[in-house]
């Protein structure tokens, strides 16, 4: 660092006085430098001595050229006022007449200044560090030993390495006592305080104890495993219980025992097996409202349909009868109290009439050109959810519906629900092996089938067969061909002749592969068989070309579908349209809510939907197969019936 010299009559108001040390010339009192504004009169300690008298006078006679002295003589204050008028003593502080006041101002580096308390001994230990705070005259030779400078300490704010700006700089003959004579009074304080906390925290021997609690703490776990003691009866809390819970009135008097409430089987008493009238739920005896009910249905299957060939109309046709039907608030009804399993349809042309079945072996009837509440009626011939129903081909007056341990008939013109057979294995789905469904071949959840033949007394089954399936879930047979029957199983969907079946050991003619995940339905395509759409769980609607039965059947196209109907929902049935032979209808999960009509291409062809009537997922459908109908039941109980205007 260099050295500065300058002729000053005010302050340097930029640079702190921390950083500023003084020093005079030759036989000059002790001057007084402080910065403007500061109230202090203390004296500043010296900084770096020079570099004896010849330094000095050169470094003087540079600054003079550097900074020549003002023109104005005239002496002022550092606040900018006349100087005051000095008495006798104050004028001895002048150098003497003609001679100029020189202020050596040395700077110090505060980064380079960095004094630790650990440090502070080192830093102002010996012969180096006493020169170094030693402030030399400029008129001292060089060589001569260093004259003792007054201690001052310099205005610091207290951090390490600053000075104390409350300190007066007296030594009171302190530094030469405590051994350290180049330090001020504040710092021999400030080491005698260090130097005491050090010996006191010694004392403490922390060190010692931390290593000793460190070894305790990590010093290896048994690996011996307490067993935990067991409660005390009497540490255990009491939970509090209300009076109500305990029974009590708040007199103190216990409460009677009330009778046990209605369980399931009350509420949904057991049907007992054998011939059942058909008398409405509610109802304990005919009325005249249901004998009319019943009158309507046996006169519409009298009238038998037109025996039309049936036929494909072409696409165009087709999609203007599908946008042709509406739904209307008319033709929304509650028909069962829960969820709807299974939907079918009168195949009259006169008269809307329909069935539903739901999953507590509830069937609901519905004339849907009856507007008033007469319209409906509700009989529970079954004990569990009613999987599958169909209105017999041949005669239309019979309903057979099957639940879970019984496949029933429902014939109107004698009006009682007759058994065909009882088993006890799980029946799930049924379909006629014949035009005059006299025979049927019926489905197990257990995997196996088996044919049952109307026509034989009794309620035992004809053939019970092992297909190796671990579930069925449905069965079909051919339109054509009526000796062939698809199966659909957890991922199986497999056609077999009827003809060959046997109690185990059973070939399939075909295999329907691809599957990844369980199988909800497989159909085959209304009038020539030559198509079969499935639903699987994968999210997957699969079409399959069965044209011609090979071992293998190809897939024809594939839709991607939303089949994810979860456990309040019936899973989807794809069914395909009686009257159109490649076309097919299914629930969705779309919102807003509808029911799809897909090409068996995979084409979305139309959508059934309404937001005002249609707010819930309709998973089982049916379509009539002569007029533009179409029925979808949703898990609520209600039938949702689309039709022309």
């Amino acid at each position: 660092m260099s050295n500065l010299i300058l002729f000053t009559q005010a302050p340097f108001p930029a640079l702190p006085s921390s950083l500023w040390m003084t020093s005079l010339p030759p036989g000059a009192p002790t001057a007084l430098l402080e910065p403007p504004g500061a109230g202090g009169t203390k004296p500043h300690a010296p900084g770096a001595a020079p570099h004896g008298a010849g330094g000095g006078r050169r470094e003087a006679a540079a600054s003079r050229r550097r900074f020549p002295p003002p023109a104005s003589r005239s002496e002022r204050t550092p606040t900018g006022g006349a100087e005051p008028r000095r008495g006798p003593e104050q004028g001895e502080r002048r150098a003497g007449p003609g001679r100029q006041l020189r202020v050596l101002l040395t700077p110090l580096s505060v980064a380079g200044r960095q004094m630790p308390q650990k440090r502070l001994l080192g830093a102002y230990g010996g012969e180096a560090a006493g020169k170094r705070l030693r402030a030399e005259p400029p008129g001292t030779p060089p060589g001569s030993p260093p004259s003792p400078a007054p201690a001052a300490s310099p205005a610091g704010s207290g951090s390490e390495g600053g000075w104390d700006a409350e300190s007066d700089g007296s030594d009171g003959g302190g530094a030469a006592q405590d051994g350290y004579p180049q330090l001020s009074a504040y710092e021999r304080k400030r080491l005698k305080n260090i130097t005491e906390n050090a010996k006191f925290f010694a004392a403490l021997k922390l060190h010692e104890s931390a290593a000793r609690l460190h070894k305790i703490a990590t010093k290896r776990q048994s690996n011996v495993t307490k067993r935990p003691k067991p409660k005390k009866a009497e540490d255990e809390t009491v939970r509090r219980r209300s009076m109500r819970l305990q029974k009590v009135e708040p007199s103190g008097t216990p409460v009677l025992e009330l009778p046990a409430q209605p369980g399931a089987e009350e509420a949904y008493p057991q049907v007992p097996a054998g011939p059942l009238p058909m008398v409405p739920e509610n109802q304990v005896e005919n009325s005249k409202l249901t004998e009319d009910f019943l009158a309507t249905w046996m006169k519409i299957s009298e009238t038998k349909p037109n025996d039309t060939e049936k036929h494909t109309c072409d696409m165009k046709r087709y999609q203007y009868s599908l946008n042709s039907m509406v739904l209307s608030e008319d033709n929304v009804k509650k028909v069962v109290k829960n969820r709807v399993c299974s939907v079918a349809i009168h195949p009259s042309e006169s008269i809307i009439f329909v069935a539903a079945g739901d999953k507590y072996g509830q069937i609901g009837l519905w004339n849907v050109d009856c507007k008033t509440e007469e319209g409906a009626h509700v009989f529970a011939p079954h004990n569990y959810s009613v999987n599958c129903m169909h209105f017999s081909p041949s005669n239309p007056a019979h309903l057979l519906s099957l639940s879970h341990d019984v496949l029933r008939c429902g014939d109107v013109t004698r009006a009682i629900f007759d058994e065909i057979c009882r088993s006890e294995a799980s029946l799930s789905s049924f379909d006629f092996l014949e035009d005059n469904a006299s025979t049927a071949i019926v489905g197990y959840w257990d995997g196996s089938v088996a044919v049952v033949d109307r026509r034989t007394p009794g309620t035992s089954l004809e053939l019970s067969a092992n297909i190796g399936f671990k579930i069925t879930r449905t069965v079909h047979v051919h339109p054509v061909n009526k000796q062939y029957f698809i199966a659909a199983g957890s991922m199986d969907v497999r056609i077999y002749d009827v003809r060959y079946l046997k109690s185990d050991g059973n070939k399939p003619v075909s295999s329907l592969n691809g599957h990844t995940k369980s199988v909800a339905s497989a159909y085959f395509s209304p009038v020539t068989g030559n198509r079969v759409v499935t639903v699987c769980a994968d999210d997957k609607l699969r079409v399959y070309d069965t044209s011609s039965l090979s071992s293998t059947v190809a897939v024809l196209s594939t839709v991607r579908h939303n089949n994810n109907t979860g456990r309040w929902l019936t899973r989807f049935r794809a069914i395909w349209d009686p009257k159109q032979e490649d076309c097919f209808v299914v629930g969705s999960m779309a919102r807003p809510r509808q029911i799809e009509v897909y090409q068996d291409t995979g084409k979305l062809l139309h959508s059934f939907y309404n937001v005002d009537y249609l707010g819930s997922v309709c998973s089982v459908n049916v379509v009539h197969p002569s007029k533009n109908v179409l029925v979808g039941g949703n898990s609520s109980g209600r039938l949702h019936v689309f039709k022309e205007q």
